[in-house]
């Protein structure tokens, strides 16, 4: 049993969720909590497995929140906040992941959740790709780092690209027609010249937003 705690201060949306989760057979909401404050505390008492955390609180937000409840948990970010600041934050705090309300059905959530907890993916909305690529894009000093010398063969550009749009390693191979193992195997050694453990680490290295 996964356990799952939610973390927002809109109580529709939190109820929403809930409810939501309850509907899967291996998901159990242990928590929910209003702030970043109070979601630190109480993951501290209780260790989820998954926190589910909003952008935008009040007293401690979810961005500031990370940081500490990633120390405890893996932490799936969930909001309507598009603001690419805002995403680049999450992830550098240690996010797994950013979904934006309104990108996914409640099966892609289920299903994420599950991805984040067995270390298979980490889910970072299509929506939100685009937002921070196109804002490091027209920024000054050229396109992000993702965009060569980072000492990627051609087709481990090929499989980061796919990464950054959120795709699995499943939809990986299928997409490259190359078997799943082959897949991690590139996405293994991805990480090893990005010197990353996650995911959201590479996305984030990629995309030129990981401090140098």
């Amino acid at each position: 049993m996964i356990s799952v705690m939610v973390v927002d201060d809109n109580p529709v949306v939190q109820m929403g969720l809930v409810a939501l989760l309850e509907t899967a057979d291996d998901l159990k909401v242990v928590a929910t909590a209003r702030d970043g404050r109070q979601a630190i505390d109480v993951a501290r008492q209780l260790r989820p497995d998954v926190v589910l955390l909003d952008v935008r609180m009040p007293d401690v937000d979810g961005i500031r929140a990370a940081g500490p409840l990633s120390a405890i948990s893996r932490v799936l970010m969930l909001s309507y906040n598009e603001d690419p600041a805002s995403i680049r934050d999450s992830i550098q705090a240690g996010a797994c992941g950013y979904l934006v309300h309104g990108s996914f059905s409640p099966d892609d959530l289920v299903t994420a959740i599950r991805d984040v907890v067995a270390g298979r993916a980490n889910p970072l909305s299509a929506v939100a790709a685009r937002v921070v690529v196109e804002s490091l894009q027209s920024r000054p000093g050229g396109p992000p780092a993702g965009c060569g010398g980072l000492g990627l063969s051609t087709r481990e550009v090929e499989v980061m690209r796919l990464i950054t749009q959120g795709r699995s390693n499943v939809e990986i191979a299928g997409e490259l027609v190359l078997s799943e193992k082959t897949v991690k195997n590139h996405v293994s050694r991805i990480y090893a010249k990005l010197g990353v453990r996650t995911r959201a680490a590479a996305i984030a290295r990629w995309l030129g937003t990981a401090n140098s």
